[in-house]
């Protein structure tokens, strides 16, 4: 945007035009600008937070449920109320929720006297601030994950009635007001809080790579490098989301990056609407597990794991790469049966000029990825991340105005020093630079519209926190649930019973539990939800509690895909121009062939880097790394076919179901399944290739 009116219009640019249940932008006139106003100071008080840490946590967590409130009501008044009534009514929800923010930043220190002996206000405000949490989850993120969360809080209040198992000794409304509306325990519980720490930070570092330009080199590096291959539009697709989860780890945003490019390429290149948008909503949907920039239930996971976030990126890698490359294995083979081949090469533009042209984008990431393995915590990476994608966006158009190459290769070594050095210096060397960066873009051409782009990323990354904060928020419900009463313990009981005869039954209901809540909820709750119940009685029966939290997150990821709340699959749809459910199914089908790789993960922990078994033991442990990938890499490929229909010519459905079960063996770890496996692979494969070569084309569909 070139001025402040501006805040009204749609930015295209950026990664997520519109947060689910809003439409995009800010909205128009005064209210527009004010909005867009809240937005930037939201990010600049949660910067300054992590910077600094000045504050409490519970401050920290109760401003930025404040702040969440004000900024959502506020953008639902200007965006989706039709009269002036409803702008005001909107408009008051979110001052009130603000208020709630302030009042806990105000009487801090009396709240804590207090505890257990709370004042008339103190519930009102209390009571308030879940009111209101309940009533942003519903209109920003659906009716399904409020109710959920309703049926949870019903039950604190409800329960001491029911029969059986279920039943608890009863708590009065002062107890559950201060247990859900004060404290750590219920909305400013553990997902808030990392929701205020780490997630918002990574979503503002984010959009300002975006606004850079980092979507144009990510789809013109793929465009090169995989554009030539068989089905080369959906191939690119693939790769340029891909590279877009390791700064992004939205589903929703990474659609709209990338699927303005993507989708009608794939269109125009002969793929049908609906897997157009499929393939799109299925690869971005690997953003979330693809590092170094995870999606919000790494950290989340980091948090409630006690382990450095460096420990959730190291499992994810193996897992993140197989999962796009089932996406390119499929693409493969629908494009194959289909008769699609690749683009033209000579029209493709050259992958390594794309990087030589725009190299300094990728400095910030490798800094980050430096910091967040260096032993630093998540929150320190990702504001010096952040502070170093700024450096970068400000010192473009004071380079531009230094005349001799020489002259700016010099002003972007010194630069980089410059701020390289807060290393040893502090944060506050680093903000110093950024400071004589914004004082000297005033005074030089190209330098106020630089300053414009790094005020919209502010406010865009603001906006595009929404939905995870406002979902971490009402998910406390959940946990706190789970804590006052103690019931988490009746189903991990359950869970305990069932798996002692069969851990493979526990696993598939398991994913089970997760891909129903994913019907209706978003990642988040999901992830929260199934490992608060499952993770702890998947670890009694031997599973290691990373790898059942990365068990548990996959198959949340999975469950976005499926109908009827697919969100990536409907924001895939006004770009496919087709309906989301059925973008949904081929998305389904899509990510189908993946299913397998966390059940392995299971039965094998190295597949996620984790603890080595027997292989290990006995040949070393990268012998049973590099064997327990191939081995997934191969059931990944028979999966494939068993759910496209195709290899080398179209397959049977005798060899389909074959290629399913065969699949299956080598998921399994028992007693000569591998051995079992990659026989019948070979005899499978060999007698598909043999028949298409002894058959012409039209006598094998």
């Amino acid at each position: 945007m070139s001025n402040t009116s501006g805040a009204a219009a749609p930015m295209h640019d950026s990664a997520e035009e519109s947060v689910e249940g809003l439409p995009p932008g800010f909205g128009v006139g005064t209210m527009g600008k004010i909005a867009f106003g809240i937005a930037i100071v939201f990010a600049l008080f949660q910067l300054w937070t992590a910077a600094y840490g000045t504050l409490p946590s519970q401050v920290v967590r109760a401003m930025h449920v404040g702040f969440l409130l004000l900024l959502g009501f506020g953008l639902i008044g200007n965006l989706v109320a039709k009269t002036l009534p409803g702008r005001v009514f909107f408009w008051t929800l979110g001052l009130l929720g603000f208020a709630t923010g302030l009042y806990n930043w105000i009487f801090y220190a009396d709240l804590l006297k207090r505890s257990s002996f709370l004042t008339q206000l103190d519930l009102v405000v209390g009571t308030t601030a879940i009111v209101l949490t309940f009533e942003a989850a519903r209109r920003l993120m659906g009716l399904p994950l409020a109710i959920i969360a309703g049926i949870f809080l019903a039950y604190c209040f409800f329960g001491q009635y029911m029969p059986g198992p279920f039943i608890h000794r009863g708590y009065d409304f002062e107890q559950i007001v201060e247990h859900f509306g004060f404290g750590t325990e219920g909305i400013y519980g553990t997902p808030i809080y990392v929701s205020s720490a780490y997630i918002f930070i990574f979503v503002v570092f984010a959009a300002f790579l975006e606004r850079a330009g980092m979507i144009r080199l990510f789809n013109d590096f793929a465009l090169g490098l995989v554009g030539g291959w068989r089905g080369g539009p959906a191939q690119v697709c693939t790769l340029s989301s891909a590279l877009m989860g390791t700064i992004s780890g939205s589903g929703v945003a990474n659609v709209v990056a990338s699927g303005q490019f993507t989708i009608p390429l794939m269109k125009k290149f002969g793929f049908r609407s609906a897997f157009a948008g499929g393939v799109e909503a299925t690869s971005s949907m690997g953003g979330q597990i693809m590092p170094p920039i995870m999606g919000a239930v790494a950290f989340i996971m980091a948090e409630t794991l006690d382990v450095p976030y460096s420990a959730i990126v190291l499992a994810a890698l193996i897992p993140a790469a197989l999962y796009f490359a089932t996406c390119f294995w499929v693409v493969h083979l629908e494009s194959g049966k289909a008769g699609l081949r690749g683009m033209n090469k000579a029209e493709l533009p050259n992958p390594w000029h794309a990087v030589r042209d725009h190299w300094p984008l990728v400095l910030p990431l490798a800094a980050l990825v430096y910091l967040l393995f260096a032993g630093y915590t998540p929150i320190f990476a990702g504001t010096m991340g952040l502070a170093l994608v700024v450096v970068l966006i400000l010192g473009t158009p004071l380079a531009a105005a230094i005349g001799p190459r020489a002259f700016r290769y010099a002003f972007w070594v010194a630069l980089g020093l410059a701020s390289a050095a807060f290393l040893r210096y502090g944060v506050n060397l680093l903000f110093i630079v950024i400071g004589a960066l914004v004082l000297a873009c005033v005074f030089v051409k190209g330098g106020k519209e630089t300053l414009l782009i790094v005020r919209d990323s502010l406010a865009e990354g603001a906006r595009n926190a929404l939905p995870v904060g406002i979902a971490c928020a009402i998910v406390g419900i959940v946990i706190g649930t789970l804590t006052l009463t103690g019931i988490a313990s009746t189903f991990i009981g359950a869970i305990i019973a069932i798996g002692e005869s069969n851990l493979f039954l526990s696993l598939v209901l398991t994913m089970l539990t997760c891909l129903v809540l994913g019907m209706g909820i978003p990642t988040i709750p999901n992830y929260i939800i199934t490992s608060s119940l499952a993770g702890p009685a998947l670890l009694e029966l031997g599973v290691p509690l990373l790898v059942s939290h990365m068990f548990v997150f996959y198959f949340g990821i999975m469950a976005d895909l499926t109908p009827p709340v697919a969100l990536a699959c409907f924001a895939a749809a006004p770009m496919a121009k087709t309906s989301g459910l059925k973008i949904s199914i081929q998305a389904t089908k899509l990510a189908a062939a993946g299913f397998i790789v966390p059940f392995m993960a299971v039965y094998t922990p190295s597949l996620m880097l984790q603890d080595g078994g027997a292989i290990a033991a006995q040949f070393g442990y990268p012998v049973e790394v590099i064997y327990i990938v191939l081995k997934t890499v191969l059931a990944i490929a028979l999966w494939g076919v068993a759910v496209v229909g195709f290899l080398v010519r179209p397959a049977h459905m005798v060899e389909r179901i074959a290629a399913f079960l065969v699949g299956g063996l080598l998921m399994l770890a028992l007693p000569w399944t591998d051995e079992l496996g990659f026989a019948l692979a070979v005899l499978l494969i060999g007698q598909h290739w043999w028949r298409a070569r002894q058959a012409p084309a039209g006598a094998l569909s």
